[in-house]
């Protein structure tokens, strides 16, 4: 597993260098039934309001988190990310020199940057900032970063928090989600099965968040030959 994330990182800097860019909980401001839901490439239509909340962690937005591996040591099953953004306001093509920002919980439910209350008891990670990422589009609107797959916490399903910055200001916060088949896969794992299955909220349908956007939040997440995971997903913005 290792060597597959050496391996798409190296991919990811053969590519850049090929082609050059342009320059509280989480609440709303059958796995086949949820799935299918998902019409996210569908449309040219922004993506889905969200909010930021309740762990953004603004302050440590800077070089430190400008990075593609956004893993900083923590273990869990390898997720490569690929996020393409899209302008509403140009017929949704891509979207170059746009910033994405991510973050999302550790294997165990756990943030970085915060003190957490969770399953394994209160984790003081304010001096952290795993699983949190800065990367700029390239020329065909897109950027990766290499993570591991989200836990989850009490009262949230399994999800990515997503902002998108045009010229510094902001122009989407979002969030993204997992297929319910896949969460269920991964958390009957050795890595994950200490935590368990997410009983609270089983499925994005139940989600606070999801219930009623997953249409355009729900992620294609494949498995990839190394045991790990490869996540696609499209976020369109009014550039």
């Amino acid at each position: 597993m290792e060597q597959s994330r050496k391996k798409f990182l190296k991919n990811l800097l053969v590519s850049a260098a090929a082609m050059p860019i342009v320059i509280s909980a989480c609440k709303k401001s059958s796995a086949s039934t949820d799935d299918d839901s998902n019409s996210n490439n569908s449309a040219c239509a922004k993506s889905p309001e969200e909010t930021d909340g309740p762990y953004p962690l603004y302050a440590s937005r800077n070089s430190t988190i400008t990075h593609v591996d956004i893993t900083e040591g923590k273990t869990g099953i390898p997720l490569y990310v690929t996020i393409n953004v899209l302008n509403v306001n140009n017929n949704c093509l891509p979207l170059a020199n746009a910033r994405v920002d991510v973050w999302h919980c550790d294997k165990d439910g756990y943030y970085s940057g915060y003190t957490n209350n969770g399953y394994l008891g209160t984790q003081n990670n304010e001096a952290a900032t795993f699983c949190r990422g800065i990367q700029t589009t390239d020329a065909n609107g897109q950027v990766k970063f290499a993570t591991i797959y989200p836990g989850w916490y009490t009262g949230r399903i399994t999800h990515i928090h997503a902002q998108v910055y045009v010229s510094d200001t902001l122009k989407v916060t979002t969030q993204i989600a997992f297929p319910d088949d896949i969460n269920a896969l991964v958390y009957k794992t050795d890595l994950y099965a200490a935590h368990g299955q997410n009983t609270a909220v089983a499925r994005n349908s139940a989600d606070m968040v999801f219930a009623d956007s997953l249409y355009a939040e729900l992620a294609a997440v494949t498995v990839n030959a190394t045991g790990g995971y490869d996540l696609v997903h499209t976020i369109r913005i009014s550039g």
